[in-house]
């Protein structure tokens, strides 16, 4: 037999037995896999899929970096609110919240590429080190600071620091050629969450509230007593860009103005039974009339302390439509110290109201563009541009009409102020220009203006200045074309702003928002419903005699002053 033949005969036999290995081979890998038990109960799958990534993939894989890169995407996938903070983020996220932070006291600015001091917190660690407003930060731990376009978070995050922690700060300071040089010995900076409380009008108290911290309760108790001692009687409470914080806040803070058994809010959830809040009658304010001011950035407690005082007609909201957040997170921190802020539950206004704005899990984008589509559609502009749900009507203590489904609807809609907004105006605010020449302005007069003994004063003395023709002859050098007869439009506001803040570099809020807020119109109406004594919904309608929003027997019920049970946080997704 040639081997010819004997190929033919034999290479059916060499094939089928090469298939029967490949078959067998690959049955065995199979089963390798099998018999490592690669199943998966519920949402197990993921760490399973993560080990065998970890164990079989061709390349090596930073599994940390994969964890982290995935966590995100989950939450994603949940309702707009709930959000996982990466360790390293954690304490910054926190410290608005938590009512300090450890740094070195001071307030800055990029004055083109350099750090402008602007002001020094009083008994911080930048006064007892010796800086001054206006110096100059030059190097910190020797390294350059000036002129390498450093953005400020960077620079926050190098100025700030463990407690007791020294930094180095070369100086310049006026003329002087020389660098000075400070060690400054880190520690706890307090953070304000109630910006400014002034008599606004005899006998009317107005208080500025920024956000809902551990210490707004305190804050905003003593701001009460020190207008009181100022004869005031009635209240304005500004919660205008107020994104929200602590729930617990709102809730000590609307107690003040509730009698005993008033219902406040109301929270539940699939794995939270209902939970009743309820005024306990200890209130300083129970009969203060009061306004609370709204935009459609007040937020999250901003809705909740709102909601109330217009549920129970105890006052009057002026403004414009809440932003519609009544989704309640709690945070959970996890064992490498980062942190998730997962949903719990839903509050709801003594109505019953869930003023949660729609939204489609998973869809950020769509939800992050409402506030964009509300400005689009007119709702800034016209009440009538708002379409309210009729099939989602409910009642106050006194019958009055309320609407849920996204945000606290104003008893009085007030629309933005255009007055005075021209295209030249926009540019100068926009391109960060008329607070660039505010902060030179200051710092060529620092040792003129820090004589001056109070606000009032400084403030007289800029309205005699020619503040706007020196700004346009600014602005021009900066690229901005001077524009007579739209300047002549914007003057008054113009003015008014630069000389708000030109006065808060010195005498910081306390002087900017009496100076700001003069001609806010939202304001205006707020004080004209107090003096004509109308902040009482049904006052002059009608007589609520034992009005009360109660809840079903049996339900769990809670009194006021709480103490930081549930955590609530900002709008930083939507709101930035």
């Amino acid at each position: 037999m040639n081997k010819y033949k004997r190929l033919t005969i034999w290479l059916p036999v060499i094939i089928a037995a090469s298939i029967a290995l490949g078959i067998f081979i690959g049955n065995h890998f199979v089963q390798i896999g099998k018999h490592r038990g690669y199943s998966y109960v519920s949402g197990n799958k993921i760490n399973t899929i993560l080990d065998i990534i970890n164990e079989q993939y061709v390349d090596t894989v930073n599994m940390g970096e994969l964890v982290e890169g995935t966590i995100p995407k989950i939450f994603s996938e949940l309702d707009p609110h709930s959000v996982y903070i990466p360790a390293e983020e954690a304490s910054a996220v926190n410290e608005e919240l938590e009512g300090s932070f450890s740094g070195i006291g001071v307030s800055f600015n990029m004055q083109t590429d350099t750090i402008l001091v602007i002001s020094v917190i009083s008994g911080g660690p930048a006064e007892k080190a010796g800086l001054l407003p206006f110096d100059r930060i030059i190097t910190i731990n020797d390294s350059v600071y000036s002129g390498n376009k450093k953005n400020q978070n960077e620079i926050m995050k190098t100025l700030r620091g463990a407690k007791n922690s020294i930094v180095k700060l070369g100086v310049k300071r006026g003329n002087s050629p020389e660098l000075l040089y400070f060690d400054v010995t880190r520690g706890d900076v307090p953070v304000n969450s109630v910006d400014v409380s002034y008599p606004v009008r005899e006998g009317i108290g107005y208080i500025k509230v920024s956000k809902f911290g551990r210490n707004t309760y305190n804050e905003f108790i003593t701001a009460i007593a020190k207008l009181k001692q100022e004869k005031c009687e009635s209240f304005i409470i500004d919660l205008r860009g107020n994104t929200g914080g602590y729930m617990d806040a709102a809730i000590n803070m609307i107690n003040e103005f509730m009698p005993e058994g008033r219902l406040i809010v109301y929270t539940e959830g699939k794995s939270f039974p209902r939970s009743d809040v309820y005024a306990n009658g200890t209130g300083t304010c129970q009969d203060a009339p009061i306004v609370v001011l709204t935009d459609e950035i007040s937020a999250s407690a901003s809705e909740i302390f709102s909601g109330a005082i217009q549920d129970n007609d105890r006052g009057t909201i002026v403004g414009r439509r809440t932003y519609g957040k009544g989704l309640v997170q709690t945070q959970l921190t996890l064992g490498d110290g980062s942190e998730m802020r997962l949903t719990i539950a839903r509050y709801y206004t003594p109505s019953g109201r869930c003023i949660q704005k729609s939204y489609e899990m998973g869809n950020l984008e769509e939800y992050d563009q409402d506030i964009y589509n509300r400005y689009l559609h007119g709702e800034f502009d016209s009440a009538d541009s708002i379409k309210m749900d009729d099939s989602m009507k409910y009642q106050t203590v006194g019958g009055r009409t309320v609407y849920g489904g996204g945000g606290i609807m104003p008893d009085i809609f007030i629309p933005r102020d255009t007055s005075g907004v021209t295209s030249y105006f926009s540019n100068v605010i926009n391109s960060g220009v008329l607070y660039l020449y505010t902060l030179e302005y200051s710092d060529r007069h620092r040792d003129q203006f820090s004589k001056f003994d109070n606000w009032e004063e400084l403030y007289k003395y800029l309205q005699s200045q020619p503040l706007l023709e020196d700004f346009t002859n600014f602005a021009a050098t900066k690229g901005i074309k001077k524009r007579p007869t739209l300047i002549r439009i914007s003057g008054s506001l113009i003015e008014n702003q630069i000389q708000a803040y030109i006065v808060r570099n010195f005498f910081d809020e306390a002087g900017f928002y009496p100076i700001f807020l003069k001609d806010d119109v939202t304001m205006l109406k707020a004080i004209e419903i107090l003096k004509e004594g109308k902040s009482f919904p049904l006052q002059h309608t009608q007589q609520v005699t034992n009005g009360n929003l109660r809840s079903e027997a049996g339900l769990t019920k809670r009194y006021g002053l709480a103490k930081e049970i549930i955590f609530e946080d900002y709008i930083v997704r939507a709101i930035g």
